[in-house]
């Protein structure tokens, strides 16, 4: 099949990394895919967006993102309309234009394409579309987002729950602590999101030896402790990889939100095995405890840590429930499920009516 994606890509972005992973999960199993991005200018205006790659021939950037102001916004309709979809996957988030990508999926239905829409939005705010009924398909995480976002959309669109993909299942061959022991944070996230970790290494350090290793994509925290060996690089999925087995426990920050939200680096790291501790927030409320260890506060934190440290069968533990729930929802998967949706849903794709196609669609720069 041919299979279109509208979305950001090759960038530090969990929306980028839902597309990645299952598009190039398509492409591996043998289907054409094109891919619709901003343009890097427009998206890099948002602070969670820095390439990691240089795009693909497969790779058209021909939208512009809206602003963080809530300023622009457009979309060159051409490339979409020059390929002869069989699938598009929208993938929505709160900068993409959506009024413009909504004015032209008419005329990419009428060719016969099956459309599905993909909801990251954490907000029923910031949803945008006027008319569900344009998608064949809405898909979401987990059932909080129809609960908490999309109850108005029951009854005229089919919704549909796939998991978020995880990133591929590897073995470590290292042991835990060889060579010393090793914590690692990677991304860029707000300093103050760092702050637990930082106080609770102040503790652990009197009667422990480590080093704590900072990976930020775009500039230093600027924080000065003895332990703390900090770079500036973005990472790709293969320094992922690399730097994540090379170390002994992850720990991921996260901020508080009163949206919906999953947590696309715990996604993309679980099938390393290495054990995450990070905060008690939303984006884990669908997840078992043993596969992101939450805490609450730095002193639950630090307890966490010296188990991790000092418990070799809890820590046997925590990898048989990671790499299940990454053999789970792996990318593979998730991709048959978007793949199962156009094969369920093709008896009704040529019975309903399409609209006229809007007009109102602007270009971008």
């Amino acid at each position: 099949m041919k299979i279109g994606i509208v979305s950001r890509w090759n960038a530090t972005c969990g929306v980028g990394m839902h597309a990645e992973l299952i598009g190039r999960e398509f492409m591996r199993l043998g289907h054409e895919v094109r891919i619709f991005a901003p343009t890097i200018e427009s998206a890099s205006r948002w602070w969670h967006h820095c390439l990691v790659r240089k795009d693909e021939d497969y790779v058209v950037r021909c939208y512009e993102e809206v602003s963080p102001s809530g300023e622009g916004g457009g979309v060159d309709p051409a490339p979409l309309f020059r390929e002869d979809l069989d699938l598009l996957i929208v993938e929505s988030y709160v900068s993409l234009p959506k009024e413009k990508v909504e004015a032209i999926l008419p005329e990419i239905r009428r060719k016969g394409t099956f459309i599905v829409l993909v909801v990251h939005e954490g907000f029923k705010k910031d949803i945008g579309y006027r008319d569900p009924s344009i998608f064949d398909m809405v898909v979401v995480f987990d059932d909080r987002y129809i609960e908490e976002l999309l109850k108005d959309w029951k009854g005229l669109v089919d919704m549909e729950i796939i998991p978020f993909p995880c990133g591929r299942v590897v073995e470590n061959r290292r042991a835990f602590g060889e060579g010393g022991l090793r914590f690692i944070t990677f991304g860029r996230q707000p300093e103050g999101e760092y702050r637990d970790f930082v106080d609770a290494l102040d503790r652990l350090s009197r009667r422990v030896s480590f080093e704590y290793r900072v990976i930020r994509a775009d500039h230093a925290l600027g924080i000065k402790r003895p332990w703390l060996k900090e770079e500036v690089r973005p990472l790709a999925e293969e320094d992922v990889y690399r730097e994540l087995l090379s170390s002994d426990i992850h720990l991921l920050p996260k901020g508080n939100t009163s949206g919906v939200v999953v947590s696309s680096t715990l996604c993309q790291c679980v099938g390393t095995q290495v054990p995450i501790l990070t905060p008690s927030t939303r984006h884990y409320e669908r997840v078992p405890e043993d596969v992101a260890i939450r805490y609450t506060g730095v002193d639950d934190l630090v307890r966490k840590m010296e188990r991790l440290i000092e418990d070799e069968v809890y820590r046997k533990k925590i990898k048989r429930a990671m790499k299940e729930y990454a053999r789970e929802n792996s990318a593979t998967k998730v991709a048959l499920q978007f793949l199962n949706l156009l094969k369920s849903s093709a008896s009704r794709i040529s019975s309903r009516s399409i609209s006229p196609t809007p007009t109102d669609v602007s270009p971008a720069p």
